[in-house]
């Protein structure tokens, strides 16, 4: 779980204007960062089915958001999947 200091680093460095905390984009940096750290916790502790659970939700809503950015503004989806190392 990222703490606050991490999120407000997240967003600071995503934002697309100065009081952004809730475009795609941040939500997306957000989430990405959130998925990597469940992921590095369930490679150690392989029975905690509840936070699979949650990873699995969490890639499905950055799908979801990355298909909606898509469609709306191709060009900042593809600068962010580059930063971020998605597909």
């Amino acid at each position: 779980m990222l703490d606050a200091k991490q999120k407000q680093k997240i967003i600071e460095k995503f934002r697309t204007h100065d009081s952004d905390t809730g475009s795609p984009q941040v939500q997306i940096a957000i989430l990405s960062f959130e998925i990597k750290d469940l992921t590095k916790h369930l490679k150690s502790h392989k029975k905690d089915h509840s936070s699979r659970r949650g990873l699995i939700k969490k890639v499905n809503e950055r799908r979801r958001l990355l298909k909606y950015l898509e469609r709306e503004d191709e060009k900042s989806c593809n600068a962010i999947k580059e930063e971020l190392k998605l597909k």
